[in-house]
């Protein structure tokens, strides 16, 4: 699921282990978003009409964010080089929040998602998030780290849970941290 934005008051008092708001039919979404059909639509319909409202909305709104907070990631790609726009959703961690969370769970479905290999490839990046422009870095998390922050995740969005049941690979976490402002 994609997401973001200060607009709908994501990312209020959403630390690690609390769910998304709680919003009339966010029950109904989560079953919805763990259906193999919407693994198969989803990735082709809400990533763009994420970016179509965050660029109309000067980086103020998503869509998805009505259920899950989001950021649009910009990372350069792993082969080209050339920045690539990602909305995402994401899980902010502590009060600031400085950090969060982002799941590469492409919807459940085999390949990892194109973002988590630039990242991989490039961790500088930057987020929009409530429509501030943040440099950060980006760290692929491994071993008693990772399982901290699945369980996590999975207490946030339990539809993650479904989505790893899908696949063969194991869904890749990045933790993404502020970075200082380059001078």
């Amino acid at each position: 699921m994609t997401t973001q934005g200060q607009g709908q008051g994501q990312g209020q008092g959403q630390g690690q282990g609390q769910g998304p708001r709680r919003v009339p039919g966010v029950r109904l979404v989560q079953k919805v978003s763990s259906t193999r059909a919407f693994a198969r639509v989803a990735p082709h319909v809400v990533p763009a009409l994420d970016r179509a409202v965050h660029r109309l909305t000067r980086g103020k709104v998503l869509l998805s964010a009505q259920m899950l907070p989001g950021v649009v990631l910009t990372a350069r790609g792993a082969r080209s080089g050339l920045e690539r726009r990602t909305p995402l959703a994401c899980m902010p961690e502590g009060p600031g929040p400085d950090t969060w969370l982002l799941i590469g769970s492409n919807f459940g479905r085999a390949g990892h998602p194109a973002w988590t290999a630039n990242l991989l490839a490039h961790p500088d990046a930057v987020i929009s998030w409530k429509g501030e422009d943040i440099p950060v870095a980006a760290r692929l998390l491994a071993g008693e780290e990772r399982a901290a922050a699945w369980k996590a995740a999975l207490t946030f969005w339990p539809p993650y849970a479904t989505y790893q049941a899908r696949v063969d690979r194991e869904i890749r976490l990045f933790r993404i941290e502020r970075r200082p402002p380059a001078r």
